[in-house]
């Protein structure tokens, strides 16, 4: 029996640290990952060099290389300087050569073409020509897209632009994102902290313990409401009475996202400053109470000090599911990319920025979602450094 059961801790030892192991690496592989993808954009291009795509051709021959029913890239050896494109065309033959001016920083002014037939050249988006032969229709012109390497990208451009404008002429700046991200985690941590101390106060020092579970079963059961929900709940009743307090043409604002991200955070920031609080031992409270200190004094001048370590734990989690949210402030923000300090204007957050493009995203665009990811859990890790050399601060004055 004795060996069985030392066959048995040895082995759920092993199966023990395996596990923790496995965990551990595929922990540092996502991060790895991540960061790897939203460093990428600051330190190479987007391609080697320039790429064709062709629509409804085909047949073409780039550089006297023939490609038939191409449908992916093209890609042109760097350092191209001039690309010749053939392609039949009825009984004729379409010529189109592009000439690359590798010391032109303009990319718009950067190739230079010359064609035979009735072309058309488009610059629908930076970095991008479209080359268009006319044909009785639109959907029957045959078109040649040439996408130029976008070169890396500023990190301070990045980090303090003002404009978010990734489609048409790829610019990637984030403080109006950053801005409202913080402008709304702080709101909600000024509004939802101060009630949920109270809170975690009176149902663990003045709300006797039948009562107490009851309240404390509530407090849980909020703290498993999806954010969605919140987010909706918000849509409905935050929303139009922001609009019809202030008189405003829409209730989606700054405002209604930290009443919205205050609601969340109190059930996370209330149970853990409750749990807390009732930890502290009695004789703490006996003593206060033996040298004539009240029952509200012992309870803010003596209890809620003893209790700072998890009161303070309880509000790193709150400020990271506010940092963190993403559902909720996407229905209640306005997502309205602009740096304001007003709060009856339209804000967006980081994760909202994220959420709502990461579907549709693609290349440099797609690289730059991950960035903002870094930057997220960048500012996480910052604010809860602060948050955690206060506390030792703290600690070491008491």
């Amino acid at each position: 029996m004795r060996i069985n059961r030392k066959y048995t801790d040895v082995f759920f030892k092993h199966l023990f640290s395996t596990v923790a192991l496995f965990s551990v690496l595929a922990l540092g592989a996502i991060l790895l990952f991540v960061f790897a993808q939203g460093t990428m954009p600051f330190f190479t291009s987007t391609a080697p060099g320039i790429r064709l795509v062709a629509q409804r051709i085909d047949e073409m021959t780039v550089n006297d290389e023939l490609y038939r029913d191409h449908s992916t890239f093209i890609d042109i050896p760097k350092k191209t300087s001039v690309i010749s494109i053939r392609f039949p065309s009825g009984d004729a033959e379409e010529t189109l050569d592009i000439f690359v001016d590798d010391k032109e920083k303009d990319p718009e002014k950067k190739l230079t073409m010359t064609y035979n037939g009735d072309v058309k050249i488009t610059y629908p988006e930076s970095y991008v020509h479209t080359v268009s032969w006319s044909a009785p229709i639109a959907a029957l012109e045959k078109r040649i897209h040439i996408i130029q390497p976008e070169p890396p990208y500023s990190i301070w451009g990045f980090l303090a632009g003002l404009g978010w404008h990734p489609s048409r002429d790829k610019v990637f700046g984030i403080l109006p994102m950053i801005a409202g991200t913080l402008a709304a985690s702080f709101g909600a941590i000024l509004l939802g902290v101060p009630i949920a101390l109270l809170c975690a106060l009176f149902m663990a020092e003045f709300l006797s313990p039948k009562p107490a579970s009851f309240v404390r079963a509530g407090v849980e059961l909020l703290a498993g409401i999806p954010s969605v929900v919140y987010g909706f709940f918000g849509l409905m009743v935050i929303v139009p009475f922001v609009k019809n307090v202030f008189k405003i043409p829409s209730g989606n604002t700054l405002l209604s996202a930290i009443i919205v991200l205050a609601l969340m955070i109190l059930p996370t920031v209330i149970t853990i400053a409750e749990t807390s609080l009732r930890a502290v031992p009695l004789a703490v409270r006996e003593a206060s109470l033996s040298l004539g200190a009240s029952k509200m004094q012992t309870a803010w001048r003596v209890v809620l000090p003893h209790a700072n370590s998890g009161v303070i734990a309880g509000v790193i989690l709150g400020i990271s599911r506010a940092v963190g949210e993403t559902m909720a402030v996407i229905l209640v923000a306005g997502n309205s990319p602009q740096l304001t300090i007003n709060p009856l204007a339209s804000v967006r957050t980081l994760t909202s920025t994220i959420a709502m493009e990461m579907g549709y995203a693609s290349g440099r665009h797609s690289e730059m979602l991950f960035s903002i990811g870094v930057t997220l859990f960048s500012i996480i890790l910052i604010l809860n450094s602060f948050i955690l050399w206060f506390r030792r601060r703290m600690e070491q004055e008491l």
